[in-house]
Protein backbone atom coordinates (compact mmCIF):
# COMPACT_ATOMS: atom_id res chain seq x y z
CA UNK A 1 0.00 0.00 0.00
CA UNK A 2 2.83 1.96 1.36
CA UNK A 3 4.66 1.51 -2.12
CA UNK A 4 1.59 2.60 -3.87
CA UNK A 5 0.48 6.03 -2.40
CA UNK A 6 3.94 6.94 -1.96
CA UNK A 7 4.93 7.81 -5.50
CA UNK A 8 1.91 9.94 -5.84
CA UNK A 9 2.37 11.80 -2.79
CA UNK A 10 6.48 12.48 -3.81
CA UNK A 11 5.36 13.14 -7.58
CA UNK A 12 6.70 16.29 -9.19
CA UNK A 13 6.92 15.64 -12.69
CA UNK A 14 3.91 17.55 -13.66
CA UNK A 15 4.70 20.49 -11.57
CA UNK A 16 8.44 19.83 -13.36
CA UNK A 17 7.44 19.50 -16.40
CA UNK A 18 5.25 22.79 -16.89
CA UNK A 19 7.38 25.00 -15.30
CA UNK A 20 10.19 23.52 -17.83
CA UNK A 21 7.39 24.50 -20.34
CA UNK A 22 7.74 28.23 -18.83
CA UNK A 23 11.36 28.41 -19.69
CA UNK A 24 11.08 26.79 -23.15
CA UNK A 25 8.53 29.60 -24.38
CA UNK A 26 10.58 32.07 -22.78
CA UNK A 27 13.95 29.90 -24.74
CA UNK A 28 11.99 30.18 -28.35
CA UNK A 29 11.06 33.78 -27.90
CA UNK A 30 14.41 35.12 -27.39
CA UNK A 31 16.38 32.60 -29.16
CA UNK A 32 17.63 35.22 -31.75
CA UNK A 33 19.30 37.38 -28.75
CA UNK A 34 21.02 35.05 -26.73
CA UNK A 35 24.19 37.00 -27.64
CA UNK A 36 22.94 40.19 -26.50
CA UNK A 37 20.95 39.34 -23.00
CA UNK A 38 24.82 37.74 -21.72
CA UNK A 39 26.71 40.96 -22.75
CA UNK A 40 23.57 43.00 -20.85
CA UNK A 41 24.28 40.89 -17.57
CA UNK A 42 28.15 40.60 -17.89
CA UNK A 43 30.10 43.95 -19.34
CA UNK A 44 28.52 46.12 -16.48
CA UNK A 45 30.20 44.74 -13.36
CA UNK A 46 33.33 43.67 -15.36
CA UNK A 47 33.98 47.43 -15.81
CA UNK A 48 33.35 47.95 -12.36
CA UNK A 49 36.07 45.45 -11.56
CA UNK A 50 38.83 47.28 -14.00
CA UNK A 51 37.78 50.73 -13.31
CA UNK A 52 37.49 50.14 -9.21
CA UNK A 53 39.12 46.89 -8.73
CA UNK A 54 42.07 47.28 -10.82
CA UNK A 55 42.30 50.99 -11.37
CA UNK A 56 41.74 51.58 -7.83
CA UNK A 57 43.79 48.77 -6.55
CA UNK A 58 46.96 50.16 -8.44
CA UNK A 59 46.68 52.95 -5.87
CA UNK A 60 46.58 50.34 -2.53
CA UNK A 61 49.77 48.62 -1.91
CA UNK A 62 47.88 45.34 -0.55
CA UNK A 63 44.31 45.01 0.90
CA UNK A 64 44.01 43.45 4.57
CA UNK A 65 41.31 41.56 4.93
CA UNK A 66 39.33 41.38 8.44
CA UNK A 67 41.20 38.20 9.74
CA UNK A 68 44.60 39.69 8.91
CA UNK A 69 45.50 38.55 5.89
CA UNK A 70 46.93 40.89 2.58
CA UNK A 71 45.34 40.38 -0.67
CA UNK A 72 45.68 42.78 -3.73
CA UNK A 73 42.47 45.11 -3.96
CA UNK A 74 41.04 43.42 -7.11
CA UNK A 75 41.20 39.89 -5.34
CA UNK A 76 38.49 41.51 -2.91
CA UNK A 77 36.54 43.35 -5.36
CA UNK A 78 35.62 40.69 -7.52
CA UNK A 79 33.78 38.53 -5.40
CA UNK A 80 31.30 40.77 -4.84
CA UNK A 81 30.67 41.73 -8.16
CA UNK A 82 30.17 38.47 -8.71
CA UNK A 83 27.50 38.46 -6.30
CA UNK A 84 25.90 42.16 -7.96
CA UNK A 85 25.86 40.07 -11.80
CA UNK A 86 23.85 37.53 -10.36
CA UNK A 87 21.46 39.98 -8.88
CA UNK A 88 21.56 42.34 -11.68
CA UNK A 89 20.37 39.67 -14.21
CA UNK A 90 17.91 37.86 -12.00
CA UNK A 91 16.16 40.64 -10.90
CA UNK A 92 16.18 42.46 -14.95
CA UNK A 93 13.85 39.22 -15.31
CA UNK A 94 11.94 39.09 -12.67
CA UNK A 95 11.08 42.80 -12.28
CA UNK A 96 10.81 44.62 -15.79
CA UNK A 97 10.19 41.38 -17.90
CA UNK A 98 7.69 39.58 -15.62
CA UNK A 99 5.74 42.81 -15.09
CA UNK A 100 5.63 43.70 -18.43
CA UNK A 101 4.01 40.22 -19.06
CA UNK A 102 1.89 40.62 -16.29
CA UNK A 103 0.78 43.87 -16.82
CA UNK A 104 0.24 44.91 -19.90
CA UNK A 105 1.15 41.69 -22.14
CA UNK A 106 -1.67 39.91 -20.07
CA UNK A 107 0.95 36.94 -21.07
CA UNK A 108 0.07 34.61 -17.83
CA UNK A 109 -3.42 35.44 -18.12
CA UNK A 110 -3.98 33.17 -20.98
CA UNK A 111 -1.76 30.43 -19.74
CA UNK A 112 -4.02 29.78 -16.52
CA UNK A 113 -6.25 28.56 -19.11
CA UNK A 114 -4.10 26.12 -19.82
CA UNK A 115 -3.36 23.09 -16.91
CA UNK A 116 -0.75 25.33 -15.68
CA UNK A 117 -1.09 26.48 -12.48
CA UNK A 118 0.34 30.25 -10.99
CA UNK A 119 3.10 28.59 -8.80
CA UNK A 120 4.60 26.72 -11.71
CA UNK A 121 4.22 29.81 -13.52
CA UNK A 122 6.26 31.61 -11.06
CA UNK A 123 8.73 28.74 -11.11
CA UNK A 124 9.11 28.80 -15.06
CA UNK A 125 9.86 32.43 -14.89
CA UNK A 126 12.64 32.12 -11.85
CA UNK A 127 14.29 29.33 -13.96
CA UNK A 128 14.44 30.98 -16.97
CA UNK A 129 16.14 33.98 -14.86
CA UNK A 130 18.38 31.14 -13.48
CA UNK A 131 19.43 30.17 -17.03
CA UNK A 132 20.39 33.90 -17.95
CA UNK A 133 21.88 34.47 -14.31
CA UNK A 134 24.33 30.91 -14.40
CA UNK A 135 25.59 32.25 -17.34
CA UNK A 136 26.29 35.65 -16.38
CA UNK A 137 27.98 33.97 -13.35
CA UNK A 138 30.08 31.75 -15.97
CA UNK A 139 31.23 34.53 -18.03
CA UNK A 140 32.24 36.30 -14.78
CA UNK A 141 33.95 33.48 -13.04
CA UNK A 142 36.22 32.91 -16.14
CA UNK A 143 37.33 36.44 -16.30
CA UNK A 144 38.41 36.07 -12.57
CA UNK A 145 39.89 32.98 -13.62
CA UNK A 146 41.80 34.12 -16.40
CA UNK A 147 43.07 37.92 -14.66
CA UNK A 148 44.38 35.48 -11.67
CA UNK A 149 41.89 36.73 -9.22
CA UNK A 150 41.22 33.32 -8.14
CA UNK A 151 41.79 29.37 -8.72
CA UNK A 152 40.18 27.10 -10.92
CA UNK A 153 39.06 24.80 -8.26
CA UNK A 154 37.76 28.02 -5.89
CA UNK A 155 35.69 29.28 -8.89
CA UNK A 156 33.63 25.72 -9.66
CA UNK A 157 32.59 26.01 -6.45
CA UNK A 158 31.64 29.69 -6.40
CA UNK A 159 29.31 29.09 -9.61
CA UNK A 160 26.50 27.20 -7.13
CA UNK A 161 26.80 29.94 -4.43
CA UNK A 162 26.43 32.16 -7.69
CA UNK A 163 23.41 30.58 -8.82
CA UNK A 164 21.84 30.57 -4.89
CA UNK A 165 22.41 33.95 -5.09
CA UNK A 166 20.65 34.52 -8.43
CA UNK A 167 17.42 32.23 -6.88
CA UNK A 168 17.43 34.43 -3.83
CA UNK A 169 17.25 37.92 -5.24
CA UNK A 170 15.07 36.44 -8.63
CA UNK A 171 12.30 35.07 -6.03
CA UNK A 172 12.36 38.40 -3.87
CA UNK A 173 12.51 40.75 -7.41
CA UNK A 174 9.51 38.34 -8.27
CA UNK A 175 7.49 38.90 -5.34
CA UNK A 176 8.03 42.67 -4.89
CA UNK A 177 6.75 43.26 -8.83
CA UNK A 178 3.42 41.87 -7.97
CA UNK A 179 2.88 44.92 -5.86
CA UNK A 180 3.95 47.19 -8.41
CA UNK A 181 1.43 49.15 -9.89
CA UNK A 182 3.52 51.08 -12.83
CA UNK A 183 6.81 51.51 -14.29
CA UNK A 184 7.34 54.33 -11.80
CA UNK A 185 7.27 52.33 -8.91
CA UNK A 186 10.22 50.57 -10.34
CA UNK A 187 12.22 53.96 -9.41
CA UNK A 188 12.16 52.99 -5.83
CA UNK A 189 13.50 49.09 -6.65
CA UNK A 190 16.20 50.55 -8.82
CA UNK A 191 17.90 52.99 -6.38
CA UNK A 192 17.24 50.05 -3.41
CA UNK A 193 19.14 48.13 -5.66
CA UNK A 194 21.80 50.39 -5.94
CA UNK A 195 22.48 51.30 -2.33
CA UNK A 196 22.45 47.47 -1.98
CA UNK A 197 25.52 47.82 -4.09
CA UNK A 198 26.91 50.07 -3.06
CA UNK A 199 26.88 49.33 1.12
CA UNK A 200 27.15 45.93 1.41
CA UNK A 201 30.72 45.07 1.85
CA UNK A 202 31.03 45.43 -1.72
CA UNK A 203 33.88 47.91 -1.82
CA UNK A 204 35.15 48.26 1.86
CA UNK A 205 34.41 45.64 4.67
CA UNK A 206 31.42 45.71 6.55
CA UNK A 207 34.06 46.28 9.70
CA UNK A 208 34.95 49.93 7.95
CA UNK A 209 30.76 51.38 8.54
CA UNK A 210 30.09 52.69 12.06
CA UNK A 211 28.64 50.31 14.39
CA UNK A 212 25.41 51.69 14.84
CA UNK A 213 25.08 50.74 10.64
CA UNK A 214 27.29 48.03 10.59
CA UNK A 215 24.69 45.09 11.80
CA UNK A 216 22.29 46.71 8.88
CA UNK A 217 24.36 45.91 6.29
CA UNK A 218 24.81 42.19 7.65
CA UNK A 219 21.47 41.89 7.52
CA UNK A 220 21.29 42.95 3.97
CA UNK A 221 20.78 40.00 1.30
CA UNK A 222 23.54 41.70 -0.97
CA UNK A 223 25.80 41.60 1.61
CA UNK A 224 25.08 37.94 2.64
CA UNK A 225 25.96 37.59 -1.12
CA UNK A 226 28.95 38.56 -0.73
CA UNK A 227 30.15 36.91 2.11
CA UNK A 228 29.23 33.95 0.76
CA UNK A 229 31.44 34.57 -2.47
CA UNK A 230 34.23 36.05 -0.63
CA UNK A 231 34.92 33.16 1.52
CA UNK A 232 34.41 30.76 -1.40
CA UNK A 233 36.83 32.63 -3.52
CA UNK A 234 39.62 34.43 -1.53
CA UNK A 235 38.83 31.79 2.07
CA UNK A 236 39.32 32.24 6.19
CA UNK A 237 35.24 32.55 6.27
CA UNK A 238 35.07 29.39 8.62
CA UNK A 239 31.79 27.76 8.59
CA UNK A 240 29.85 31.74 8.29
CA UNK A 241 29.04 30.31 4.65
CA UNK A 242 26.48 28.19 6.08
CA UNK A 243 24.46 31.10 7.74
CA UNK A 244 24.77 32.77 4.09
CA UNK A 245 23.39 29.64 2.55
CA UNK A 246 20.09 29.29 4.85
CA UNK A 247 19.82 32.85 4.55
CA UNK A 248 19.68 32.89 0.80
CA UNK A 249 17.66 30.12 0.98
CA UNK A 250 15.09 31.32 3.14
CA UNK A 251 14.60 34.36 0.93
CA UNK A 252 13.95 32.20 -2.02
CA UNK A 253 10.98 29.91 -0.10
CA UNK A 254 9.90 33.41 0.81
CA UNK A 255 9.81 34.79 -2.58
CA UNK A 256 8.71 32.03 -4.37
CA UNK A 257 6.07 31.77 -1.99
CA UNK A 258 4.63 35.07 -1.61
CA UNK A 259 4.81 35.31 -5.58
CA UNK A 260 2.87 32.84 -6.15
CA UNK A 261 0.01 33.49 -3.79
CA UNK A 262 -0.13 36.72 -5.37
CA UNK A 263 -0.40 35.42 -8.61
CA UNK A 264 -3.27 33.35 -7.44
CA UNK A 265 -5.59 36.44 -6.15
CA UNK A 266 -4.35 38.40 -9.08
CA UNK A 267 -5.36 35.86 -11.78
CA UNK A 268 -8.53 34.75 -10.63
CA UNK A 269 -10.20 37.48 -8.91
Amino acid sequence: MVTLVLPRLLDTSGTVRRSASMVERNVAALKSVYWLLLISGFVEPVLYLLSIGVGVGRLIDGFTLPDGRVVEYAVFVAPAMLAASAMTGALAETTFNFFGKFKYQKLYDGIIATPVRPFEIALGELSWAMVRGSAYSAAFLAVMVAMDLTTVGRALLAFPAAVLTGFAFGSAGMALSTFMRSWQDFDLMGSAQFTLFLFSGTFVPAEAYPAALRWLVEVTPLYRAVHLLRDVCVGGGGWWWLADVLYLLALTALGLTVASRRMVGLLYK
